[in-house]
């Protein structure tokens, strides 16, 4: 199969150029700060489990470009992408990885739960759709209050088949709250291919039974993700109302770190990977830049250069940082309670 890398003619009037540039750049960070962290978890630098992002930077990035800074924003345990389209140090987000003190969530969190509240991030969650209830409350909370601001939900696919989710989705449009529900498609939760898991593989059209809006657009391209979340977000801070958006991606590496290509072999081939691949949505947004007169082949290599040295100075500072004090332990379990020195 041979794919054609989709390129969009125009920019949305919202969009400059620069501010192009800077996404593009977003991209190219999360890139190369996940292929950083494969080894780095491989030299048994990194506890518990982790999911790269890879080949999806452009759902996070696309639809973050458009959060205001007192909105918020919720993911699954495929959190790193989000965090740096959010705007976390990625020293800081590399740091949690490793368990280091000044981590994120003070090396408590790991890859799979990583938080930025300064930054409305509330969280990546390890258990699959745990974050759709989740967001409810948060959207629940915005009306209760009479704010205007919305909450980003991302999950994946295997998520839509999870009991809670639909209960989630269920109470959201009773309540109307402003949440967008994005489902980012990458076609296997984890090995399981969605048309085999799902009697509607058209999960936009499943949650379409709940009586909110939905939408079903293309993921591997950064300037499609970015027109269709800029109105999906308008949409849902000015109505307000829920809004389900499934966004058609690809991981191009496995479901996490232990799914190598011996194991992926056995639910995909390389001939769909290589079709995937030449969607690379960083390899279509370079290709824009260039045929536009936005960006200049040097310049296209000092960027790629500055992400990957971005990613290395990450491994580098959480390296040379320090693990939580045995103290940290019993902290940030409560509020407002201190701790018995027995405990220590």
């Amino acid at each position: 199969m041979k794919a054609e890398v989709p390129v969009q003619k125009a920019l949305p009037s919202s969009l400059t150029p620069q501010r192009l540039v800077e996404l593009y750049r977003t991209m190219l960070l999360i890139r190369h700060f996940e292929e950083q962290c494969a080894p780095a978890y491989r030299q048994g630098k990194m506890g518990g489990y982790m999911h790269v992002y890879i080949g999806q930077e452009a759902v996070a990035t696309g639809f973050i470009a458009h959060m205001r800074d007192d909105d918020y924003m919720v993911c699954s345990y495929r959190d790193h992408g989000h965090a740096l389209a959010r705007g976390s140090d990625p020293r800081r987000v590399m740091a949690e990885l490793f368990g280091r003190y000044t981590g994120v969530a003070k090396g408590k969190g790991g890859s799979m739960h990583l938080v930025d509240v300064e930054r409305g991030f509330l969280g990546g969650y390890g258990i699959v759709g745990g974050m759709v209830p989740l967001a409810v409350g948060v959207g629940y909370g915005i009306r209760y209050r009479g704010g205007d601001q919305v909450c980003l939900c991302f999950f994946g696919d295997g998520a839509m088949n999870i009991g809670p989710v639909h209960e989630a989705l269920n109470m959201a449009a009773i309540y109307k709250v402003p949440v967008v529900f994005i489902c980012e498609n990458n076609r296997y939760a984890m090995a399981t291919p969605i048309d085999f898991a799902s009697a509607v593989p058209n999960l936009a059209e499943r949650a379409r039974q709940y009586g909110m809006p939905t939408r079903q657009i293309e993921g591997m391209d950064l300037l499609e993700v970015y027109r269709h979340a800029e109105e999906i977000i308008h949409h849902v801070r000015t109505t307000p109302e829920p809004f389900f958006v499934e966004v058609l991606t690809y991981r191009f590496e496995g479901h996490g770190i232990a799914d190598n290509p011996t194991n992926q072999a056995l639910y995909r081939t390389k001939e769909e990977v290589e079709y995937w691949r030449q969607r690379d949505p960083i390899v279509s947004a370079a290709r824009f830049l260039l045929e536009n007169g936005l960006a200049t082949e040097s310049e296209l290599l000092e960027w790629d250069a500055e992400a990957k040295q971005q990613a290395l100075e990450a491994v580098a500072y959480a390296d040379a940082s320090p693990e939580p004090p045995l103290e940290e332990l019993y902290r940030d379990v409560y509020t407002d309670m201190e701790v018995p020195e027995w405990r220590y």
